[in-house]
């Protein structure tokens, strides 16, 4: 069973483009954890009205290059700095295989043009708002910083259920639905290499198991949203099923409106306040995932995004021919 081999990454962030939010940029961190380790990390544009960051980028050994105000050229010199400091770490370091370029601006298209013909890997990550289809189309790989949010774990949760063993839990389906294999497993030791990336305090003691594989067994039986088995004596893990524990609820004709409305409320809580409708349709799928727009009697989405827009819920505008939401 071949797992993706671990990348080596360094991350350079539009501090504009995150929004400057704590769980954003936290995700961000935690996206690239999973696939590998950050050897360098920079975000551009800090100043102290991002002083909730400091703990976040300290703790991740992060550089910030701050906002220095100066005429009308400052986000462009800030692009430039970008630029320049991704080449020289191109050029210097042979052992950084990956870069991640946290911006949607098709301005450094060029860079990651650049970047691949050096051999390089290149993710990048943006809202879906600024994002230009001709950055996405240049990267190797691209993800919507909304789609890849911090969600909570599936399952159903005792009330005496330890908070700490539950964030675990999320992270552990986390990682099982990014690095999975094509029969949808990952072996434990992949696992738990992603895991001391994202806690580099990981410990299973601490949960009361001496060895990794009783503590995966133990979080099977408990919460039953994650599935192990062995492999010729490699434990290898899975998500269990395919969610079921929503399967039973369903958009209902009558009442969608407001259950789509809990959806726009968790994306706008997150600091995703316009968004590209695909993301509102993703949203809804994670939480139902047999919804489609005929099922509350639309014929496409669009129409969909319409009716709630009548409803007061959203305002649509386009951009470059693009439909983006806003969520009031």
């Amino acid at each position: 069973m071949e797992q993706e081999a671990k990348r080596n990454f360094a991350v350079f962030i539009d501090m504009e483009n995150v929004g400057g939010k704590r769980v954003a940029l936290e995700t961000i961190i935690e996206t690239l954890k999973i696939r590998g380790d950050i050897w360098i990390g920079r975000v551009y544009g800090y100043s102290e009205r991002y002083s909730d960051l400091k703990e976040v980028l300290l703790s991740n050994t992060f550089q910030a290059v701050p906002s220095l105000r100066y005429g009308s050229s400052q986000k462009n010199s800030l692009d430039i700095q970008l630029v320049v400091d991704a080449l020289d770490v191109a050029f210097s370091n042979p052992k950084i295989d990956s870069f991640c370029i946290v911006s949607g601006d098709s301005d450094f298209t060029p860079l990651v043009g650049r970047l691949k013909a050096m051999g390089k890997y290149v993710l990048g990550i943006s809202r879906s708002e600024s994002a230009s289809s001709v950055f996405i189309n240049a990267c190797n790989e691209f993800l919507f910083l909304e789609s890849v949010r911090q969600k909570p774990a599936r399952g159903q949760r005792g009330a005496d259920a330890d908070d700490d063993e539950i964030a675990l839990l999320r992270q552990i389906e986390t990682i099982l639905r990014e690095q999975a294999d094509s029969s949808g497993y990952v072996l434990a030791s992949v696992l738990k290499g992603a895991l001391t990336r994202l806690r580099p305090d990981f410990n299973e003691k601490t949960y009361g198991h001496n060895m990794f594989s009783r503590l995966l067994m133990a979080l099977q039986e408990k919460y039953g949203t994650i599935r192990c088995t062995f492999d010729q004596h490699n434990l290898k893990v899975a998500l269990a099923g395919n969610g079921t524990e929503h399967t039973a609820e369903k958009l209902r004709k009558g009442e969608w409106i407001d259950q789509v409305q809990d959806v726009l409320d968790n994306l706008k809580a997150d600091g995703f306040d316009r968004v590209n409708p695909s993301i509102i349709k993703e949203s809804i799928t994670d939480i139902y995932p047999d919804f489609t727009e005929r099922s509350v009697g639309f014929r496409k989405f669009s129409d969909m995004m319409k009716a709630l827009e009548r409803a007061g819920r959203i305002r649509i505008s386009m951009d470059e021919s693009n439909m983006l939401i806003t969520i009031l």
